[in-house]
């Protein structure tokens, strides 16, 4: 059987239940199990932060992933290098947030905790996706690295935060929005670069906004069937939902055990 490289999208594609009631389907680790004995090579390309999504790496085996939004490369079990965003920018968008009131938080290191200046942030969204420390007199200028940045605003506040164009962010929650890298391209590339592969043979597995970015014509695309209808339309294949034997059917549907 020729190799195959597989990256797989965490939430939503391995992961089943939301962030409430998240589990992994018995498929879905069966068929990973299958994928390795077939001699294909894996990945997970997640927007996470590789702190937050090295659980799922060690849970299912993997040694290899694709993080940060395309920005973070682990291989072999080693985080290789994560690419911050641009400090420029993120400064200017902390200054339109202050100039507006709007509160904030950033990542300024590779952990499971983020950082804000004061508790307005948390009282604003009464947010439970990750924990947040309060550093008094935090500042943008004073970090070299910021990894995410987190702005508690309504869609309606956008308006006031002009730098938003020139970044990558995503509207998960109502409350507030993520200021992540979304290149998961990126990450696929060099991973496939290291190992000396060829696009042609790369296959991605995907279902939300942020798998847009890597769902281009180098390689071959499945979405999930709960997978947003944009995705969709760029899909080569479609399976079933993730809580659906997804994985496992579309594995066995290409081929690939």
């Amino acid at each position: 059987m020729k190799q195959r490289y597989i990256f797989f999208d965490i939430d939503g594609t391995l992961k089943a239940g939301g962030y409430d009631n998240a589990y992994i389907p018995d498929s879905t680790k069966e068929a990973l199990q299958r994928l390795r004995a077939a001699g294909h090579k894996l990945a997970i390309a997640t927007g996470r932060s590789e702190a937050m999504a090295r659980g799922y790496l060690k849970e299912l085996g993997f040694e290899n992933m694709v993080s940060d939004g395309g920005y973070g490369i682990t291989i072999d079990g080693k985080l290789r290098s994560i690419t911050p965003l641009p400090k420029e920018l993120v400064v200017q968008l902390i200054d339109e947030c202050n100039a507006h009131n709007i509160p904030w938080a950033l990542q300024i290191e590779n952990s499971t905790t983020r950082q804000a200046p004061d508790s307005r942030f948390e009282e604003s969204t009464h947010d439970v996706y990750m924990a947040t420390e309060i550093i008094n007199g935090l500042d943008p200028r004073n970090h070299n690295n910021i990894y995410k940045a987190y702005v508690a605003c309504r869609a309606t506040e956008e308006q006031y935060l002009p730098t938003l164009n020139k970044l990558a962010w995503c509207r998960w929650m109502e409350e507030y929005i993520f200021v992540e890298p979304a290149d998961k391209a990126y990450g696929v590339r060099k991973i496939l670069e290291y190992w000396g592969a060829d696009a042609k043979d790369a296959i991605v597995f995907g279902d939300g906004i942020n798998d847009l970015s890597m769902f281009v014509d180098d390689w071959y695309k499945v979405a999930m069937g709960n997978a947003c209808e944009e995705l969709k339309e760029r899909a080569d294949y479609i399976t079933t939902d993730v809580d659906k034997d997804g994985i496992w059917n579309a594995c066995k549907e290409l081929g690939l055990f």
